[in-house]
């Protein structure tokens, strides 16, 4: 697709490299209606350095280092091979999780003691707030593949609380004071941080959940949830999109999201968040998107799977299926509520008039566009 069909693209007879430029077209050759400085706001996880543990899984993060706007929020890319386990550890920030292949199980416990063990699969989420100590580990033949986002952009996966970590830093005789175990017990201690490793595969998630429970119960709020599971906030012939957030997700305090599915040749509406940046996650299609800065600044950038985008709070800006499949994508938001507002909405609740004396439309064509929120237009 030409991003620009009204002008011809510029040419570029030196060095180059094509299949970036393939992928970018309009960054290259950006359409008119593009202005002025606006701060990139795209960056691939392919461009990410990956932590790999040969024959368990693999991790890698784009934080506010490798996209400076990202400020609320950093994400990680993660896999873990059959059997193998994120070690047991926790967080500073809270830990929000999207099931993209394979299922994992999880567990948790609060600050009451209270236990929490599920299984999770595609498209269901968790949520772990800051502190609260868990563990996933693969349980499906092909393991599992997952994203994380935490509410903190400054944040990195690898500077973890780890639990061998963490007892290989404390002298043996205070772990041996604390458990009330010999001190010897403590030589088979791991010396460094296992962070992924392989591990038997675990019973049935009855049996772990009858083992870790105790006299103090479950969690209140469970920690997972099934997004993709419950029934669509909007869905028609140009997509459908589900929402979680704090009010049908209770655990999930600090994140919100939406999951976007737009068909080929829609497009998610003109639209701006006025709670919180927009931290986007692209997991098929393709897609591009202009956001518009403000003082005559606006810039169009080309999207692909694995993608990040990262829109500031209150900056409008759409998502066009620019591909041939369906495109799928997340909103997530450092927020307890989802929020958004669209313009076709805005202008239909205003008096045409005063529209129309703005645009210098026609106003039987402002009376025309629906009062009810659209979300996804269809091509």
């Amino acid at each position: 697709m030409k991003p620009n069909p009204h002008e011809p693209p510029p040419t570029d007879p030196g060095p180059e490299n094509p299949e970036l430029q393939r992928q970018n077209p309009t960054s290259f050759a950006p359409p008119r209606s593009d202005k002025g400085s606006v701060k990139n706001f795209r960056y691939p996880f392919s461009f990410s350095h990956n932590r790999v543990t040969p024959g368990a899984g693999w991790a890698r993060e784009v934080t506010v280092r490798d996209l400076p706007i990202a400020t609320d929020i950093a994400g990680v890319n993660m896999r873990l091979e059959k059997g193998a386990i994120r070690e047991l550890h926790w967080h500073i920030p809270a830990e929000w999780a999207y099931m993209l292949t394979g299922r994992a199980r999880i567990t948790g416990v609060d600050f009451e003691g209270k236990a929490f063990v599920d299984d999770v699969g595609v498209g269901d989420l968790w949520y772990f707030a800051s502190g609260i100590p868990h563990s996933i580990q693969a349980i499906s033949d092909d393991g599992c593949e997952f994203l994380l986002a935490f509410d903190d952009g400054e944040f990195s996966e690898f500077d973890t609380f780890l639990i061998a970590d963490w007892m290989a830093r404390t002298p043996p005789e205070v772990l041996a004071k604390n458990f009330g175990w010999p001190s010897n017990v403590f030589d088979a201690v791991p010396r460094e941080q296992l962070y992924i490793f392989n591990a038997p595969m675990p019973g049935s998630l009855a049996e772990d959940r009858k083992r870790a429970i105790g006299p103090e119960g479950q969690v209140p709020n469970p920690f997972s949830h099934r997004l993709l599971a419950q029934p669509p906030r909007r869905r028609d012939k140009s997509g459908e999109v589900h929402v979680a957030d704090s009010s049908n997700f209770k655990a999930s305090l600090t994140i919100a999201v939406a999951h976007v599915c737009v068909r080929p040749g829609g497009l998610r509406e003109l639209h701006w968040h006025p709670n919180a940046d927009e931290w986007q996650y692209y997991i098929a299609g393709e897609a591009r998107m202009t956001v518009f800065e403000g003082g005559s600044k606006a810039r169009t950038i080309d999207f692909h799977p694995g993608d990040v985008g990262y829109i500031k709070k209150a900056l409008p800006h759409y998502i066009e299926n620019t591909g041939q499949t369906d495109l799928e994508f997340l909103e997530i938001f450092k927020s307890d509520r989802y929020q958004d507002i669209s313009l076709s909405q805005w202008i239909s609740h205003l008096p045409s008039e005063l529209v129309e004396a703005h645009l210098h439309i026609d106003r039987k064509l402002i009376e025309s566009v629906p009062k009810q929120k659209q979300v996804i237009v269809p091509s």
